[in-house]
């Protein structure tokens, strides 16, 4: 039934999605994101790498066991799995990457490790940003350590333990979050939650990227909720994720594009 109602909202996404490269956003500061980040196609060195090593992780078999705190329920899964069916595609994680790099992040927190993948294209455009991420598990937080060690990437630390319980801990350290991902429990109040939380720690210039916000109904209905928040003045719906800015200079508009 997911599957049915995923494509319906993919369909009627296209439908009223636009593709304008740009071209027809008003607010001169959107223009220039969706131009050189959204729509920016150029390649970076450390694209490769990241790719080669997702391609190495869809070949291994090695099973892993998982505890999901949403549901408490437990369950064996190879890292092949993981790599095929959760984690994002190369072109989301390379949109991630310019997108980090096109504001310069500092600080950006990742609610959901999972392999590392994701993470390792945020925190790859400077070795001088500091990347928090919280995940879950710890067979799997223990594959994305390996991977950061394979990619010599040395500025990221994983907090393992359940998100609700670690996520107000984490923000404690920081002073303000430049850059979030969210991608960790689907549930419509853990989102809701995981939101109200982060927004205690933005500033001005300060972007959240939700994941998968069409997943179910729940998580269609959080990410409206989050787009009538007073602090959100600008959003971008690219289906697959939504971008969330905070800009006061920004009008209050939300864009749907196709990507």
């Amino acid at each position: 039934m997911n599957r049915i109602r995923l494509t319906f909202k993919f369909i009627l996404h296209f439908i009223t999605a636009k593709n304008t490269l740009g071209f027809g956003v008003h607010s001169p500061y959107v223009f220039h994101f969706t131009k050189f980040v959204i729509y920016n196609n150029g390649s970076y060195y450390i694209f490769s790498a990241i790719e080669k090593m997702r391609s190495s992780l869809k070949n291994d078999k090695r099973i892993l066991n998982i505890v999901d705190f949403g549901t408490g329920s437990k369950s064996n899964i190879s890292i092949r799995k993981i790599t095929t069916k959760s984690v994002k595609s190369a072109k989301f994680g390379q949109l991630l990457y310019r997108l980090s790099d096109y504001i310069q992040a500092g600080n950006i927190l990742e609610l959901g490790t999972s392999i590392g993948l994701t993470t390792s294209y945020l925190a790859a455009y400077s070795s001088n940003c500091r990347v928090i991420s919280l995940e879950g598990s710890q067979q799997i937080a223990d594959v994305a350590i390996e991977n950061f060690k394979k990619l010599d990437l040395n500025n990221i630390k994983i907090i393992v333990g359940d998100i609700d319980e670690t996520l107000p801990k984490v923000l404690e350290k920081f002073e303000c979050l430049d850059l979030i991902f969210i991608d960790a429990n689907h549930k419509y109040q853990a989102l809701i939650n995981y939101f109200e939380q982060c927004l205690t720690k933005i500033n001005t210039n300060s972007i959240m990227v939700i994941d998968d916000i069409y997943w179910s109904s729940d998580m269609e209905k959080a990410w409206k909720i989050i787009k009538e928040n007073p602090l959100v003045m600008t959003t971008i719906d690219l289906f697959e994720f939504g971008i969330v800015f905070f800009n006061s200079d920004l009008n209050k508009k939300h864009y749907r594009m196709r990507y």
